[in-house]
C-alpha cells in the first residue's frame, strides 16, 4: 500500500495487494457463518463496497485488515439473520480504533491454515509466497535474484501461486 496518509488515494496495485492479502480471510469469515457460497460472496463483496464507500474515513491504513474482517463478519451476520427470517438492522461500519478480538482469532486461525497449505505448494511458489509475506518490502529484483527467476516473471508467477494457494484454502482439510 502506498505511504500516502489518505487511504482514498490507493492505486490499482495496492488494491490488488489488499485483495490478495485479505480476500481469503474474508471468505473464511463469511463461510464460518454457514452461508451458502452465493451469500458468502455477497458478504465479501459488501465488505469491499463498504471499504470503497468509507475509504476517505480510514485513518489508519495499517488496521485495514481488521476493518475488512470485522465488516465481513457484520455483513455475514446480517445475511445469516436475514436467511433465518430475522429482522435485519442497517449495517454499522466498525470503528478501526477498537481492537476486534474476533478478527484476531480468525486471523490467527487463517494464518495457521494458510501456512499449512503453503507447504503443499511446490517450488518456486512456496519460496516466492514466503518471501512476499515475510518481506513485503522486497522488490521484484531482489526476489528474482534470491529465487533465480527472471524479474519479469515474478508478478505472473506470484499471481499463479496465489491462485493455487487460494484454491487450496477453499478445499476442506
Amino acid at each position: 500500500m502506498s505511504t500516502d496518509d489518505s487511504f482514498a488515494t490507493i492505486d490499482q496495485a495496492s488494491w490488488e495487494d489488499l485483495v490478495a492479502r485479505f480476500d481469503g480471510r474474508m471468505w473464511a469469515v463469511a463461510r464460518a457463518f454457514g452461508l451458502s457460497a452465493a451469500d458468502a460472496a455477497d458478504a465479501v463483496q459488501c465488505a469491499w463496497l463498504r471499504l470503497v464507500e468509507n475509504a476517505g474515513a480510514i485513518r489508519d491504513p495499517a488496521r485495514i485488515g481488521a476493518w475488512l474482517i470485522t465488516t465481513t463478519r457484520h455483513e455475514a451476520a446480517r445475511l445469516s439473520r436475514r436467511a433465518r427470517g430475522e429482522v435485519v438492522a442497517d449495517l454499522d461500519v466498525p470503528d478501526t480504533a477498537q481492537p476486534d478480538p474476533t478478527a484476531a482469532v480468525v486471523d490467527a486461525d487463517f494464518g495457521r491454515q494458510a501456512w499449512r497449505r503453503l507447504d503443499l505448494l511446490g517450488e518456486p511458489c512456496r519460496s516466492l509466497i514466503r518471501l512476499y509475506v515475510l518481506h513485503p518490502e522486497a522488490r521484484y529484483a531482489q526476489i528474482a535474484v534470491r529465487l533465480d527467476l527472471p524479474v519479469g516473471s515474478i508478478g505472473p508467477t506470484r499471481a499463479r501461486c496465489m491462485s493455487r494457494l487460494r484454491a487450496l484454502m477453499e478445499e476442506p482439510e
